[in-house]
């Protein structure tokens, strides 16, 4: 993470390699028009650049860290998006009123690079409630490194895994198994599964 454009804009270095094959994919699967809720949106990088790409849909953005949404004000502000984008909501994925913060329904939940960043409990809450706020029909698409039962698919993502545990023994490289397991539960029906550069996966479900 690094700034220096003399403003509040944060500079994710991943983003730039991944929102070209990520916002591929999601073109793919999110609707035409209606909302779209971004959960722990970073630097807010993710979400100018999607809101650039697809003009008709309403890109909200949502991150718990303060500086992150000040980065993703100053990333509307730059892209010069104050009269179609929303500003960030400074929102917990584990808050229980997340529905009364967005004030509108959702078609589309998106979390990208969320789950290996966060405890398990982050995990749950996002599949709780996005199955809370999106109607039927509705997408979630979850961006990120992932196991296999049980066995990771490279060995860079096994240094990662072990990198991301000695950081924090919460974090960690979750499993797509145990994923699409907890997924069903909330009632999800998966619809795809993308194989992404860099050993990342793209994983898609309707409600």
């Amino acid at each position: 993470m690094t700034t220096g454009f003399g403003d509040e804009r944060l500079l994710f270095p991943a983003t730039e390699r991944n929102r070209v094959p990520i916002g591929d994919v999601l073109a793919d699967q999110l609707p035409s028009t209606g909302l779209i809720l971004e959960i722990a949106s970073g630097s807010g990088e993710h979400g100018v650049t999607f809101q650039k790409r697809f003009p008709d849909l309403i890109w909200q953005c949502s991150d718990p860290d303060p500086e992150h949404c000040r980065s993703i004000d100053a990333w509307i502000r730059h892209e010069q998006l104050t009269q179609t984008m929303p500003p960030a909501l400074q929102m917990d994925v584990r808050d229980a009123n997340l529905a009364k913060q967005l004030g509108a329904p959702a078609q589309a939940v998106v979390a990208i690079n969320l789950l290996h960043i966060s405890a398990w409990e982050c995990s749950v809450a996002l599949l709780a409630q996005a199955a809370t706020l999106l109607p039927s029909g509705g997408k979630l698409c979850i961006y990120g490194p992932f196991s296999v039962d049980g066995r990771h698919v490279s060995d860079s993502n096994r240094s990662f895994d072990a990198s991301l545990r000695q950081r924090d023994p919460t974090w960690g490289v979750r499993d797509q198994t145990v994923v699409l397991q907890e997924a069903g539960a909330a009632g999800f029906t998966l619809q795809d599964i993308t194989l992404m550069p860099a050993n990342n996966r793209m994983i898609s479900w309707v409600r």
